[in-house]
């Protein structure tokens, strides 16, 4: 158990991770050019109560290491992933040759993949255990679509997770995970019991929106749990779906100082995990690209919004792909100008660049899409047609250089780079609203989005993070395991094991 903070000196808590989700399903491969990397200054200052006047900030030095953090993607490189771990590592050897470290907030994501590797996050807190020593305590802030293996978990001392999808909480949980970590150093009472157990559940996150039921009861419990005498946190995992590693499933972990309870909590939350793992349901209509955009055109509810899931750069897809594209320009109201869409947003530096060389009114013909998944499908095959562009803008911070590009009735923005359209502002000078269709290339719709849409649909379209697992070819996930397995009769092992370090 660590020893109360010593009287009279201010705990010293470092700050570093690597977060990113990976598709092992995606063309794409994430280099050390994909993450924004912080440090100092800059990294103090992505967490508002380092320096909130709160009293936490008397009672901690919050010491910034290196936090390296990339937009969802394909595979890690393997030489990206060492520099950044040797990165973190050393600073944390650094650190504590003065005065040790009391503690370490470890902000990640859970799902990332590193190219020849099998439990990225294990590998990494193995290193950063070894780094910070056996006595100081980690602390865990996760995306819920995380994996939680046994070889990582036992590691840590404390781990929490988002409690909403789409992830409005994504700062509280940070914030929670550091307060935790704080309240067990001053108090000297150390690690708590860390109940763990996996849920042979994998489902794609589109079907387990908190906005829904099961997971809006489920989660919803999570508060209750935590505020019972003597638990610390309660979180539970949906898992990365469009992983093929054996890590990847469901989760359940609650820290107690009581191990009786800790046990007795897991164990209730995986099983009601389990127990209604069939009433997961997307959580919009779905259909194909095609069904979804008929429905869109033949309703009267403005604007439309329909989500081109498969290739959803958020969740790992290349974002490259002119599937849905093809489909709003083969459409003969949207050809023919008398329904509008906004599509937002096809990946592909070398049209933009013919655009902004173009110039704003100028037509072009164009070849878009493919760039990375070239040679991974028919769905993967460029869309070729001509438009006027209809608006250039330069040096976005994620998108680079983007393009709008107007066909008939159909205005396409291409990006220089892999980006997000989750708000009004990521469409630039062109106002969603005005738009009969708004395709992004997402899963559920962010706040934003979701409040402005009349109404929406979920593609099922292919791609990197395919929302039909099926179709995807998963070759090393632990089996059974549903959806790929659903034996009536066979009831799994949930009985949570008691983690030591």
């Amino acid at each position: 158990m660590a020893p109360p903070a010593p009287p009279g000196r201010r705990l010293r808590i470092g700050i570093g991770g690597m977060s990113i989700a990976s598709s092992t399903f995606s063309p794409h491969r994430t280099t050390y050019e994909d993450f924004r990397i912080t440090r100092g200054e800059e990294l103090l200052n992505r967490y508002a109560w380092t320096v909130a006047d709160d009293g936490l900030a008397e009672l901690v030095e919050w010491v910034p290491l290196v936090h390296a953090a990339s937009l969802p993607g394909g595979p890690v490189e393997r030489d990206t992933y060492d520099r950044v771990r040797d990165e973190l590592t050393d600073r944390l050897r650094r650190a504590g040759r003065d005065a040790p470290l009391d503690g370490l907030l470890y902000d990640i994501h859970g799902a990332m993949s590193v190219v020849g590797m099998e439990d990225a996050e294990g590998d990494l807190t193995d290193a950063v255990r070894e780094a910070i020593g056996p006595d100081a305590l980690i602390s865990a802030a996760m995306d819920l679509h995380g994996n939680v293996s046994r070889r990582f978990a036992e590691r840590l001392d404390l781990i929490t997770a988002h409690r909403l999808a789409p992830h409005e909480d994504a700062w509280e949980t940070r914030e929670r995970a550091a307060r935790k970590l704080v309240e067990r150093l001053v108090s000297g009472t150390g690690r708590p019991h860390l109940a763990w157990v996996q849920i042979p559940v994998l489902l794609p996150g589109e079907k387990t929106s908190t906005r829904l039921e099961p997971a809006a009861s489920l989660y919803g419990r999570l508060a209750a749990v935590e505020a019972m005498a003597g638990v610390v946190d309660a979180a539970v995992w949906v898992g990365y779906a469009w992983a093929d590693e054996p890590r990847c499933r469901a989760a359940a972990v609650v820290t107690a100082d009581d191990p009786v309870l800790a046990v007795e909590q897991a164990r209730s939350l995986a099983r009601e995990y389990w127990e209604v793992r069939r009433d997961f349901a997307f959580a919009a209509p779905t259909g194909s690209a095609d069904e979804c955009i008929a429905a869109a055109v033949a309703s009267s509810a403005r604007p439309f919004l329909i989500s081109d899931s498969g290739d959803n750069p958020t969740a790992g897809g290349a974002g490259d792909l002119a599937h849905v594209l093809g489909r709003l320009l083969a459409h003969e109201e949207l050809a023919a100008g008398r329904v509008t869409a906004l599509h937002a947003g096809v990946t592909d530096p070398a049209a933009v660049a013919e655009c902004c060389a173009a110039g704003p009114g100028a037509t072009v013909t164009l070849s878009v899409g493919g760039t990375v998944s070239a040679g991974t499908g028919e769905h993967a095959a460029p869309c070729e047609f001509t438009g006027e562009v209809v608006a250039l803008w330069r040096d976005d911070a994620v998108g680079g250089d983007l393009a709008a590009v107007r066909s008939g009735g159909v205005t396409v923005i291409l990006a220089g780079r892999r980006t997000p359209f989750h708000t009004r502002a990521d469409f630039g000078e062109l106002d969603p609203r005005g738009y009969d269709l708004v395709v992004v290339k997402s899963g559920c719709p962010e706040p934003e989005l979701y409040e402005m849409a009349a109404d929406w649909r979920l593609a099922l379209t292919p791609g990197g993070v395919d929302q039909d697992l099926t179709r995807l070819g998963h070759r090393r996930l632990e089996r059974p395991l549903y959806p790929f397995d659903d034996a009536e009769s066979d009831t799994p092992d949930l009985a949570p094991r008691l983690l030591t370090r």
